[in-house]
């Protein structure tokens, strides 16, 4: 028998942004597999060479998708790409698109995003902010709409340490229609020039431009059936549609997975600073349910604005950035990376100048010794140029691998509250009961799979623990080699004093 939340989405058509993307095909997935969704059209741009309906094809070969597919293999045929793009005018799409949408809409899903903290400000304003004026307008003009759910981030206002599921208005020093009127009618340049006199106490363009989104959306919503996500950092999934499936480098899986391979050995990290992670599959759960609960709260009532719903590690069940550090550290000998250029381990500092001074002995120093090794044989030099990246993307990362936010989810925890018993087990989503233990193994043997592109079978995981104790040997050597060196410098200039 179906549940509340699967009869509300029988027969429904939904219409999704930033769809290719991580969270995006998790949610399509889960929506394909849970609910009998009539359509989904998905806005999809023309990349790397590949126009949209090439890279629709390559989804039949996604991992995320695998399971769904070897259980009904024409599951994607309920899935409609649409050329656009969140960049350009009118959502890049054409006008027999835009009427089918206006025709035929029900349920939206606004999650196209640039996730890079420093994107350049005309970029960052045009697909998080001026893309969510336009999806909003395009909205207002769907003749069946019920729900609109539109994904921020946790911390669009970073600037506070107590964040609540309100709005914040009062951090920007600019309008948003001010600011969207300078990318409007300004150059590329000079725009990008005002970044710091806009951003203000904003750490990056990122927060900056989902905070605009946020004050556009309170302003000029109106009477949409309207709620807004904000999600904390969006890892691995803990169990749905496979445990530990991720498909990029974003944030701090990036840092975990540079240490599993033995490159990244040092980076910035206060290890009591609450981490503000959340699996991919609970946060599509709450997505798909929020949809539901705001097509029958517009039926009850108007509210004056549109509701949000701040996401992140429960008080119950908190997380600190030690915690995710150790709890990884813990498995590097279950779930060895064949792949792994030195011992796995991770020195954490929150000094700056510390940092700086120890990345030339962890990274640089090997960088190159590495890279001149490759140039001996032919071959092209890469670590140095990849730890440039590294270390430019730690830095960007500090500010939110430092501090500790208290994040109130009230409007959450109802939400939950609201779902039957049935509902809650097909649309898990309870932060106050995840077995972060439990989480970490699945993520880790997940990241081994996914990321490494290593095989799950048992005689690759013992080819991966005979090179792990190959490269503890060896780095127990090394430290000795080296603090035998050092010894024997100090007692060098320390010998004269004693024979005085």
């Amino acid at each position: 028998m179906a549940t509340d939340v699967q009869t509300f989405y029988k027969d429904k058509v939904v219409f999704l942004t930033g769809g290719s993307g991580f969270l995006g095909k998790v949610l399509i997935e889960k929506l394909l597999r849970t609910t009998k969704v009539k359509r989904i059209y998905v806005l999809l741009r023309t990349k790397n060479g590949q126009d949209v309906q090439d890279r629709f094809a390559t989804w039949e070969t996604d991992p995320v998708f695998l399971l769904l597919l070897q259980s009904d293999p024409d599951v994607l045929k309920r899935v409609a790409p649409l050329a656009g793009d969140c960049q350009a005018p009118d959502l890049g799409l054409s006008p027999s698109d835009r009427q089918l949408l206006l025709d035929e809409v029900q349920v939206v899903f606004h999650g196209a995003a640039t996730v890079r903290f420093m994107e350049p400000l005309h970029i960052a304003l045009a697909i998080n902010t001026r893309a969510a004026l336009l999806m909003m307008e395009l909205a207002k003009e769907m003749q069946h709409l019920v729900a609109f759910v539109h994904v921020s981030t946790a911390f669009s206002n970073c600037v506070e340490k107590h964040i609540e599921e309100r709005y914040y208005p009062e951090n920007l020093n600019r309008p948003v229609r001010k600011v969207l009127q300078l990318y409007e009618t300004l150059d590329d340049e000079l725009v990008d020039n005002m970044t710091p006199v806009l951003l203000g106490k904003f750490p990056n363009t990122y927060t900056y431009t989902k905070a605009l989104a946020e004050q556009l959306l309170q302003n000029e919503a109106g009477d949409l059936p309207f709620c807004i996500f904000r999600p904390g950092a969006i890892i691995a999934t803990y169990k749905e549609p496979m445990s530990g499936w991720i498909d990029n480098l974003y944030g701090p899986i990036a840092v975990l997975y540079g240490a599993a391979r033995g490159f990244i050995r040092i980076t910035l990290l206060n290890v009591h600073a609450q981490a503000g992670i959340v699996p991919v599959d609970y946060c599509v759960n709450t997505m798909i349910v929020l949809a539901w609960d705001t097509a029958r709260n517009a039926l009850k009532a108007h509210h004056p604005d549109p509701p949000i719903y701040n996401f992140t590690p429960s008080e119950r069940r908190p997380i600190t950035w030690g915690g995710f550090r150790d709890k990884a550290g813990k498995l590097k000998n279950t779930f060895p990376l064949n792949r792994m250029l030195w011992k796995p381990f991770l020195h954490c500092t929150r000094s700056m100048w510390l940092f700086k001074f120890l990345v030339y002995f962890y990274h640089l120093l090997p960088g190159y010794a590495i890279d001149m090794v490759l140039r001996l044989r032919g071959r092209k030099p890469r670590l140095i140029k990849l730890y440039d990246k590294i270390h430019k993307n730690i830095e960007v990362l500090s500010p939110f691998v430092d501090t500790s936010w208290k994040f109130d989810t009230n409007n959450t925890q109802h939400l939950w509250k609201q779902l039957s018993p049935d509902d809650q087990l097909l649309y898990e989503f309870d932060m106050s009961r995840l077995d972060w233990d439990d989480y970490f193994k699945r993520a880790l043997a997940g990241l081994r799979i996914y990321l490494g592109k290593e095989d799950p079978g048992e005689d690759s995981l013992k080819r991966g623990r005979v090179l792990l104790r190959r490269f503890t040997i060896l780095h127990s050597i090394l430290q000795f080699v080296l603090f035998s060196g050092a010894f024997a410098l100090l007692w060098s200039i320390l010998k004269p004093l004693f024979s005085l």
